[in-house]
C-alpha cells in the first residue's frame, strides 16, 4: 500500500486556528470499511519498535524542559488513542491531539469511500507559541515525515 503526501484536506480555522504547519498524508485501501476510530485505532494504538524508541528519546530530551511526555496523565482518564487525547470524534472524522506550552498540536484521521475500496487521511496541524516550538519542530519534521508514513501503512495491516 502506497503512502502519498496529499493537499490537507482540513480547514485550519476550525481545528488549529493560527497553524503554522500543516501536512497530510493519504492511503488507499481496497475492500476497507473502516470508521475513523478504527483507523485511527489501527493507526496510532501500537506504534512500530523504532518509532517507540524515538519517542522514549523524545521523552527524555523535553522533560528538562518541562514539556509533556507520553507518560503524563494531569487529568483522570479520558478518551486516548495511542499517546493522543481525543479532541472530537464524527465517523468519517477524530480529531486527536493536546495543547501545550510550547507548541499546540492536532492530528486528524479522515476516512472517505474511494472507488471499491477506502481512503485514510492523517493530517497534521501544529501552532508554535515561542522559540522552544518552532526549534521543537523544525528538529522533529523529517522524522515526523517517516513516522506518519509508517503509522499510516498499519492502517492496512
Amino acid at each position: 500500500m502506497k503512502v502519498e503526501e496529499v493537499a490537507p484536506p482540513v480547514d485550519p480555522s476550525t481545528l488549529l486556528a493560527g497553524a503554522q504547519f500543516m501536512d497530510a498524508y493519504r492511503l488507499e485501501m481496497g475492500g476497507a470499511h473502516l470508521d475513523a476510530r478504527c483507523a485511527a485505532e489501527r493507526m496510532m494504538a501500537q506504534a512500530p519498535r523504532w518509532v517507540d524508541a524515538l519517542l522514549t528519546l523524545r521523552n527524555v530530551l523535553v522533560a528538562p524542559f518541562g514539556l509533556k511526555t507520553s507518560g503524563d496523565a494531569p487529568h483522570a482518564p479520558r478518551d486516548i488513542i495511542g499517546i493522543f487525547p481525543v479532541v472530537s470524534e464524527t465517523p468519517d472524522r477524530l480529531v486527536a491531539g493536546f495543547n501545550d506550552k510550547h507548541l499546540d498540536f492536532r492530528v486528524v484521521i479522515d476516512v472517505a469511500a474511494a472507488g471499491r475500496g477506502q481512503s485514510v487521511t492523517a493530517t497534521t496541524l501544529v501552532l508554535t507559541h515561542n522559540w522552544l516550538g518552532r526549534t521543537y519542530l523544525a528538529i522533529i519534521l523529517p522524522f515526523h515525515r517517516l513516522i506518519v508514513r509508517a503509522m499510516l501503512r498499519q492502517v492496512a495491516a
